[in-house]
């Protein structure tokens, strides 16, 4: 076995003694840092690499905490001057996944470069971090690059915000396939908007 299998196999048993205190440790330096920070290299090399990442010029990863949880209605003093079915305020469920939110996060911050992928890396009672791996599509090695370089068209800008992700397919529903996903594709509102529309054979 090479190291990233021995490094694979570390990440999967998170209950050893050696990978708790690692976490531990993981997770109070991750919670000086800023919710978005960049990472000098990434803490999984064997993950980084299975999403894309590659040691070279033009990718960088960056760390995001999100917050765990559902997500809370932002109202002053938790009060809503309106209808009683909008007065919920704690136990709204999020539509996306929070590896999407965390690589919208990233996308927004870092607007010059492309989210390609993320990963799992930490996580305690109230957070969660994920590592994002960007690319700089203006850099001469990316560009230069026919494996990489499909990142450096226009419409390849902001993946992230629009669903294009791995993170964002997951939570558009596209891993499903076939009877099961006749209501998800091309996307939830195409798929409803071609069920409603009336096609009469006939021009009237």
């Amino acid at each position: 076995m090479g190291a990233y299998k021995y490094l694979e196999e570390f990440w999967r048993k998170k209950q050893t003694d050696v990978f708790r205190y690692l976490a531990r440790l993981r997770n109070w330096e991750f919670r000086q840092l800023p919710a978005v920070h960049r990472a000098s290299r990434p803490t999984r090399p064997d993950k980084a690499r299975k999403v894309g990442y590659k040691a070279k010029q033009g990718y960088v990863v960056y760390r995001v905490r999100v917050r765990r949880g559902d997500r809370k209605t932002r109202v002053a003093k938790g009060i809503v001057y309106g209808k009683p079915c909008h007065q919920g305020i704690n136990k709204n469920k999020a539509v996306r996944n929070l590896r999407s939110i965390a690589e919208e996060r990233a996308g927004r911050k870092i607007s010059s470069l492309r989210v390609l992928n993320s990963y799992w890396v930490a996580q305690d009672a109230l957070h969660k971090w994920y590592e994002v791996v960007m690319v700089d599509p203006y850099h001469k090695t990316i560009r230069d690059d026919p494996r990489i370089n499909w990142i450096c068209r226009n419409t390849m800008k902001h993946r992230e915000l629009r669903g294009l992700t791995a993170a964002g397919r997951k939570a558009r529903g596209l891993l499903k396939k076939g009877k099961r996903a006749t209501k998800l594709r091309p996307s939830v509102r195409a798929a409803y908007k071609r069920h409603s529309l009336m096609r009469l054979r006939r021009w009237r």
